[in-house]
């Protein structure tokens, strides 16, 4: 079996590269849809559910977009030509996700706006999957670690710049940040305008740099002679790894308690520091509210990207399972404390735990799993991965609204204390899973 040539630092920056874009998007996303959705008519306790078409798209997306790549080779590539199709699908919907209002003579604001969430979501979907695989493609073992350390970072950098954006384009270029009721303000419209086109300039800088290994090359790397027959969905599915369904448990709290942070947090701020209620969702406070998420967002992201850098050698010094358990913790204490502050500006204190648990969830699970697969089958087990991020936001769109009607009143600050103990118990479920690390020391050149 031939083994995999090591890639330069630079070659493994612009292997993620086009993720930077993508995630760019994706933080106008998870900072903008609750206060979009909300001007455009959608109550507060119905949020949860409008979020649900995320990630009921990458339940569907992700395995289809995995299993295809896994068998695709082109000009382009093999996780490449999805990249690039799921970029230009995402600037299509991030285009026309914030003029939702105008398109009133074709259906509801509110719905059309649900439905390019779901199209946007999808389609960033067909980008994840093939990013995630694209490392574990193109990397040996041993760079793994770093591989997708510099992917978290890449991602969190784009996060940062798509957080802050509608608040700088407020307070530094004067672009308006209100608008009539039933409209969007301004500021978020431009945002999305200048994040569509950061995300298609990224991936084509990836696709242009990024030369992946023919089909020959990865069965030489795999020591396979020849070509292995295509297995079936449902026995690959219930063939997968030990370590899967471990990390599985793990996810279930990570994500159940971030998809809570990205539908409440807007309302949670407005709420308990702006004392406005959501009702007032076009009010110059609900709106100063919401650019305030957009910096403590971006806050967490950067504070995610520093620590992306030092991920790797704390990995190599204490092991991948206790770095990503005590970074969930930091988490955990993050979410918390954010019912205890009662000036906002203290906030950005909570998101150093919480951007430190966003960089391990980005690269601790992958880097554990991708040495647990078949590279053969890298593509459609990353994508069956995903289940375990759709499914606890599933959870948590359907039972977030009920838990917040019933149980706390419609204070959604304790949805983020929620969170806290979600992640509180995933950091405790770590200690379960099984990671087959190497060791540069046990690498035989």
């Amino acid at each position: 079996m031939k083994k995999k040539p090591a890639l330069s630092f630079w070659q493994i920056w612009y292997l993620s590269f086009g993720f930077l874009g993508v995630q760019f998007g994706f933080a106008l996303q998870n900072a903008n849809v609750s206060r979009i959705l909300s001007s455009l008519g959608a109550n507060l306790h119905s949020l949860s559910l409008f979020w649900l078409a995320a990630p009921m798209m990458g339940l569907i997306v992700q395995p289809i977009v995995g299993g295809a790549s896994d068998r695709t080779w082109n000009r382009l590539g093999r996780r490449l030509p999805f990249i690039l199709g799921g970029a230009i699908v995402s600037i299509t919907a991030m285009f026309l996700m914030p003029n939702s209002s105008f398109i009133t003579s074709i259906m509801s604001p509110i719905i059309f706006g649900a439905c390019m969430l779901a199209l946007m979501d999808g389609s960033f979907n067909v980008t994840f999957q093939p990013f995630r695989a694209l490392v574990a493609d193109m990397l040996p073992d041993e760079q793994r670690n770093i591989g997708y350390s510099i992917q978290s970072f890449l991602i969190n950098a784009g996060a940062v710049i798509g957080s802050v954006l509608p608040y700088f384009m407020t307070n530094v270029l004067g672009v308006r940040n209100v608008a009539p009721e039933g409209k969007v303000p301004p500021s978020v419209v431009w945002s999305f305008y200048i994040g569509g086109t950061v995300l298609i300039l990224s991936v084509l800088l990836t696709i242009f740099r990024t030369k992946e290994y023919s089909p020959e090359k990865m069965r030489e790397f795999e020591g396979i002679k020849e070509e292995t027959p295509r297995v079936g969905f449902f026995k690959t599915l219930f063939s997968m790894p030990r370590t899967m369904l471990q990390l599985a448990v793990v996810q279930f709290f990570s994500w159940f308690a971030l998809y809570l942070m990205w539908v409440f947090t807007t309302p949670a701020v407005a709420q308990h520091y702006w004392h406005t209620p959501v009702k007032d969702a076009s009010s110059a406070a609900y709106n100063e509210a919401g650019n305030w998420v957009g910096i403590i967002f971006g806050a967490y992201s950067l504070f995610a990207a520093f620590y992306s850098v030092i991920m790797p050698w704390l990995a190599r010094k204490i092991s991948r399972k206790l770095v990503y358990s005590l970074s969930i913790f930091c988490g955990g204490i993050g979410y918390i404390s954010m019912f205890f502050f009662h000036d906002p500006h203290y906030l950005i204190f909570s998101m150093v735990g919480i951007g430190i648990a966003w960089a391990s969830i980005l690269a601790m699970p992958y880097a554990i799993l991708s040495s647990a697969l078949p590279a053969r089958q890298m593509g459609i087990y990353m994508g069956i991965f995903n289940f375990t991020i759709a499914g606890p936001q599933i959870c948590s769109g359907l039972f977030g609204g009920l838990i917040l009607e019933h149980f706390f009143k419609g204070e959604a600050i304790y949805m983020l204390v929620l969170a806290g103990v979600s992640m509180l118990i995933g950091c405790i479920t770590v200690y379960f899973v099984k990671d087959k690390e190497i060791k540069e020391e046990d690498i035989k050149e």
